[in-house]
């Protein structure tokens, strides 16, 4: 997700369904044209206030300006609670200049989920061996968990026995989400004893010079796409941050956010137009990327759901409807721009059930979502 939104100008084609002409952004993913499907007309129902949103990306919170707002699970982190434990790591929250308050994921109680910026500590993380000392540390770590969860556990029962019907039930609801943390835990045992995965790949140093922005995503998508092809994990955000940067490239000489309120001046908006462009092309990339590797008769895309989306349609006016949106793999049926109403704009979360039943949960239904979404089907 990129925080700044896209010119809708370069982002959206002029014509609708399978036989559109690429836009100018568009035209960097020629390479994986027929393999992702645009969607132009969803946003969050009650979802306004420009910068503010992005904390509801994931959400589909209502209201994320007002003073008590109280955010909910991020789509991401509940499949990690189905899906989670079939992977060494259950999830990855990566960031390019991330320090900004708004984050992507968000767990059931409603906590962000700082990412994680460094590229070199993901791929230390992701594959270089662990120490002994830091081994033994990690199992300590579990086994002082699950000593706790016993306590608890052991304290609950007591009570059970004093409370009436309707609290009881509710008891038990907290004693069924223990018991899977406990088995979550007892499978982070399991793989701490394993080797992580070896890959061809060397360290990668990181860029601390945050005007190297474009750079910097290209790291991080190398690193998500290592992250997939290992099966180390199977859930992935990516926050990107340019929106305070002065991104370094050729004819760009102001900070992405003031060329986001560019006033309609053709400089400012030929500048932002690059910087855009700079971000698509990493998507391309990553996209063709995933699109190489050989499952055994399928590509990684093929069985990768890759959505791409901003929080705002256009960053000049911070207007939060027909965002762009984007998905990309993941078996369903792809190549068409899908035209949905731009005045009473469809739920993006619908998006989101859609993508939910494909990872194989039997979920009918999202935060605001209405059901799932129309148009998209599986291959």
């Amino acid at each position: 997700m990129t925080n700044t939104g896209l010119l809708p100008e370069n982002f959206w084609p002029k014509e609708t369904g399978r036989t559109y002409a690429p836009s100018r952004y568009l035209s960097h993913l020629e390479a994986v044209r027929g393999r992702y499907s645009l969607m132009h007309g969803l946003s969050h129902p009650d979802n306004s206030g420009g910068h503010v949103v992005e904390k509801s990306f994931l959400t589909g919170a209502r209201f994320p300006s007002s003073a008590v707002f109280k955010n909910s699970i991020s789509v991401d982190q509940l499949a990690v609670e189905s899906i989670g434990h079939h992977t060494r790591f259950p999830f990855l929250a990566l960031g390019v200049n991330g320090q900004h308050d708004g984050l992507l994921s968000v767990s059931r109680d409603g906590v962000f989920i700082p990412p994680e910026l460094s590229p070199a500590k993901v791929y230390r993380r992701l594959f270089t061996p662990d120490t002994a000392e830091e081994s033994e540390q990690r199992m300590r770590e579990i086994g002082q968990r699950v000593n706790t969860l016993d306590f608890v556990n052991e304290k609950a029962k007591r009570l059970s026995n004093s409370l009436g019907t309707e609290d009881r039930a509710r008891l038990d609801q907290y004693l069924t989400s223990v018991r899977e943390l406990e088995q979550r835990l007892e499978q982070a045992r399991v793989w701490q004893q394993r080797e992580k995965p070896r890959v061809g790949v060397p360290q990668p140093q990181d860029i601390l010079d945050n005007t190297q922005d474009v750079d910097r995503a290209r790291l991080m998508y190398d690193m998500t796409l290592l992250a997939l092809q290992s099966d180390s994990t199977r859930v992935v955000t990516l926050y990107l941050n340019p929106l305070e940067v002065l991104v370094k490239l050729p004819g760009v000489s102001d900070r992405t956010h003031t060329l986001t309120h560019h006033g309609n001046e053709p400089e400012k908006l030929e500048q932002l137009a690059k910087v855009e462009e700079a971000g698509l092309k990493n998507l391309g990339r990553f996209l063709e990327g995933l699109a190489a590797v050989n499952e055994g008769g399928s590509s990684l895309l093929d069985d990768t759901a890759v959505l791409f989306g901003s929080n705002m349609s256009n960053g000049s006016n911070h207007s939060n409807v027909n965002l762009p949106i984007l998905l990309a793999g993941g078996r369903f049926k792809h190549g068409e721009h899908i035209q949905f109403d731009t005045k009473n704009n469809t739920p993006l979360c619908n998006l989101f059930v859609s993508m939910l039943q494909h990872m194989g949960l039997e979920r009918d239904s999202f935060s605001t979502s209405t059901g799932t979404l129309t148009g998209l089907e599986m291959a």
